[in-house]
């Protein structure tokens, strides 16, 4: 039987702050950048090619996270690629963990849920 919505954002928030721990294990320093959008929101970024309609931002199972090291913020998926395999190493038979760096967006962090990272 699948997960209801709840009981994903639930174990979202768990995994979310393990995510920040390790970002912090890591050597970052770490501020918290989207971690919920509006339906309207949502539909303005995806009709300016920034996002999709129906975004997991939407359904609180999705947060960008913005990565700083020595002051400096960091842009590039190189940066966030060893925290996003983590975060994809914590995915389970019920829930998947999916990294923005797969498709474009380094430093968004979602767990799916209808087919949607």
């Amino acid at each position: 039987m699948a997960l209801s919505l709840r009981a994903k954002q639930s174990i979202f928030a768990r995994l979310l702050a393990r995510l920040l721990d390790q970002a912090t294990l890591r050597g970052y320093d770490v501020t918290l950048g989207e971690a919920w959008r509006s339906k309207e929101e949502a539909a303005r970024l995806a009709a300016a090619g920034k996002g999709i309609k129906n975004s997991l931002h939407c359904l609180r199972l999705a947060i960008d996270l913005n990565l700083f090291k020595e002051g400096k913020y960091l842009t590039t998926p190189k940066h966030y690629r060893a925290l996003g395999v983590w975060w994809e190493g914590q995915s389970t038979v019920d829930v998947v963990c999916a990294w923005g760096g797969r498709f474009g967006d380094a430093n968004h962090f979602s767990v799916a849920h209808g087919g949607r990272k």
